[in-house]
């Protein structure tokens, strides 16, 4: 029994150049095998009781036996593995598909696992979980539990690796056994290590609370027999440049920049300046935008100029239809001319300024 051979635009990828990173995206030969597995058994599943819902229950029990078994439900499974730009995986069926044909037809019942007959004791790309390698050794640990459970064994499954272990966060050794620093032992015995996370002001600790610490984190200090948050922001030195103000925080703490009003400030926005910059000044203890337009010494000095404020500062402008001299503004359109007069409580465009 043979699939239909991919047509020549599948084979016709494999003269494509593999776009950047396909190479090292490229799935090992055991997972491969696997996911080839995973869909055969998918469609096993699909194809169960097929074609088959009521009516003569004898003749469909005698009939669905006969189909379970056969090549015709074989092949519905064999041709649903792959999809047509699929190429690895359809040169995968066909090369093996002597292989799968037997194991369907004489093999299944004494070998009821596909995965482990195929990938494992056939074509020899995996191993049986927690062994490792060529000749599938037993991981770090042992394959029961490798890494006593609190890691990852390399190359666990397949036959690449070295066995060796990579812990889990917390945990450390080359059986994943010990804690790092900022964990504690919770449980230990002969078959299981169970590390917990310190308080975040331990560096060290010997259980849960930050009175269990041995040795504080940085940022934190010992007191009264418990590690304490040091506010770095009361020290006799600010940490903070000027311009700044400190914000202490759970063992840190963070330098922000002063609103934009103050000279100085002690916190955040215009209520926290120490002194304000020019154009401000201190209003119900915040700093506010002085209207320099509003003074009774009015800031705009020549004849017809018109005085718009602006945050921090002012303007002076001379109304339109008039020309600005260096005393004066001087009208050049004659009186009564049909525009309207100007606003002098309304800013004119930027390009005007």
């Amino acid at each position: 029994m043979r699939l239909p051979v991919p047509s020549l635009g599948v084979l016709l990828l494999l003269l494509l150049p593999p776009p950047p990173g396909e190479a090292t995206k490229k799935p090992t030969p055991c997972k491969r095998c696997r996911e080839l597995v995973d869909k055969f058994n998918q469609g096993m599943v699909d194809t169960a009781n097929k074609n088959f819902g009521g009516g003569n229950t004898a003749w469909e029990e005698k009939t669905l036996s006969k189909y379970e078994f056969s090549e015709v439900r074989l092949l519905e499974i064999l041709e649903g593995l792959c999809g047509s730009s699929d190429f690895e995986c359809n040169q995968l069926v066909e090369e093996h598909e002597e292989r799968l044909e037997a194991w369907w037809l004489r093999l299944k019942k004494k070998h009821p696992d596909l995965f482990e007959w195929f990938c494992v004791k056939t074509l020899e790309v995996c191993c049986p979980p927690g062994t490792y390698g060529p000749d599938c050794l037993a991981c770090q640990g042992g394959s029961e539990r490798p890494c006593s459970g609190n890691g990852h064994c390399s190359g666990d499954g397949s036959r690449q690796g070295d066995g060796s272990c990579q812990c889990h966060a917390g945990y450390q050794g080359p059986l994943c056994t010990d804690c790092v620093d900022g964990y504690f032992s919770s449980l230990r015995n002969a078959t299981h290590s169970v590390c917990s996370a310190c308080d975040q002001s331990c560096k060290t600790c010997t259980g849960p609370t930050h009175r269990d610490c041995e040795q504080c984190e940085v940022g934190w200090v010992q007191e009264d027999d418990a590690c304490v948050d040091v506010d770095e922001c009361a020290a006799e030195t600010p940490p903070c440049g000027d311009g700044q103000y400190c914000e202490n925080s759970r063992g840190a703490f963070t330098c922000e920049d002063c609103d934009a009003t103050c000279v100085g400030c002690t916190g955040k926005g215009p209520e926290g300046c120490k002194e304000c910059v020019p154009g401000y000044s201190k209003d119900s203890g915040q700093c506010t935008d002085i209207d320099e337009c509003s003074l009774e010494e009015k800031p705009c000095s020549r004849q017809n100029e018109n005085c718009y404020n602006t945050p921090g500062s002012y303007v002076c402008v001379c109304p339109e239809g008039f020309e600005e001299t260096e005393d004066a503004c001087v009208q050049t359109r004659p009186a009564g001319d049909e525009a309207a007069e100007e606003n002098p409580t309304e800013l004119p465009s930027r390009e005007d300024l």
